[in-house]
């Protein structure tokens, strides 16, 4: 059943589900054609639990349009994601989706700066990917976590000029895909950055000379307070930044307003919604003037 342009509503047959530290889950949904118009950035909105009205919107993180499965990780947070938790390969779920803008990649812009923290991993994953396949990009990812990683980090593979030689460990996948990538976590991880996922790619782009950072293109996901930082980190070295924001929303198609946000146009701020009118943005735009907060109640 379609719901508009590209959104379906799908009952989707969990096909695989695992448990990480931190209360994190991977699950495989079967969702045939959420997974062929999937795109990097776009969301799903998920019945949890029949027992709940409203639904949760979950960034994908995966898509495998052949065989029809999109992948979704979460943290459990709350009712919702708690009963999530308990279901098993087998059961089913109703599922909207896919929803919302995607990110959009620039050719002239080939060193894609991918920045994920915590939640927001799923989008740079997913757009990682996607560049993949496309030649014309050689993307770097940073991942950032305050909880163990969702995968065992291993030593990369991959050198990067201007990080210290100590900061090695990557994401196996990203790794055997051949992307290169580096984590950082406060938390003492082998391997990793101590200190801020913002902290660490200022001093990848600071060794960079003025040529090779203008073909650098910055996006990101991941809470507030870093998608901030990383627009402030984008204005101070001049680069275009795309930001995919999460908040919660009760419909995730534009009728309700509840997730709206102020976004900065040509003639002055706007309200626009995440779930339709992103939820990817300018990070300039949404980020102007208001660093901490976008929400429209705000200020």
């Amino acid at each position: 059943m379609s719901t508009g342009p590209d959104i379906y509503l799908e009952d989707a047959e969990l096909l695989d589900r695992e448990a990480h530290a931190g209360d994190q889950f991977l699950l495989r949904l079967k969702a045939p054609k959420c997974a062929r118009h999937a795109r990097p950035g776009s969301f799903v909105h998920l019945r949890c639990d029949p027992g709940l009205p409203l639904r949760r919107p979950f960034s994908i993180m995966r898509a495998g349009p052949r065989d029809g499965w999109i992948e979704l990780l979460y943290k459990v947070v709350g009712t919702g994601t708690r009963l999530l938790a308990t279901k098993q390969p087998g059961e089913r779920l109703s599922l909207l989706g896919p929803i919302g803008r995607p990110f959009r990649t620039h050719p002239e812009r080939p060193r894609p700066l991918l920045i994920g923290g915590g939640v927001g991993l799923p989008p740079m994953i997913f757009l990682a990917e996607t560049l993949r396949a496309d030649r014309r990009f050689r993307p770097l990812v940073m991942l950032g976590s305050e909880i163990p990683f969702p995968f065992r980090p291993r030593p990369s593979r991959y050198l990067i000029p201007n990080l210290p030689p100590p900061v090695i460990a990557a994401m196996p996948l990203l790794d055997d895909w051949g992307i290169p990538s580096r984590l950082t976590s406060r938390l003492d991880m082998p391997g990793c950055f101590q200190g801020y996922v913002t902290e660490l790619a200022r001093q990848w782009l600071q060794g960079l000379d003025a040529a090779v950072r203008a073909e650098v293109e910055v996006f990101a996901c991941g809470p507030h307070p870093m998608l901030a930082a990383v627009a402030e980190l984008a204005r101070e070295f001049g680069l275009p930044c795309q930001v995919s924001l999460e908040e919660f929303m009760a419909c995730a198609v534009g009728g309700c307003a509840g997730c709206v946000v102020r976004v900065q146009g040509e003639t002055g701020p706007t309200m626009q919604r995440v779930c339709v009118d992103g939820p990817v943005f300018d990070a300039h735009a949404v980020f102007s003037g208001h660093p901490e907060g976008t929400k429209a109640d705000e200020g």
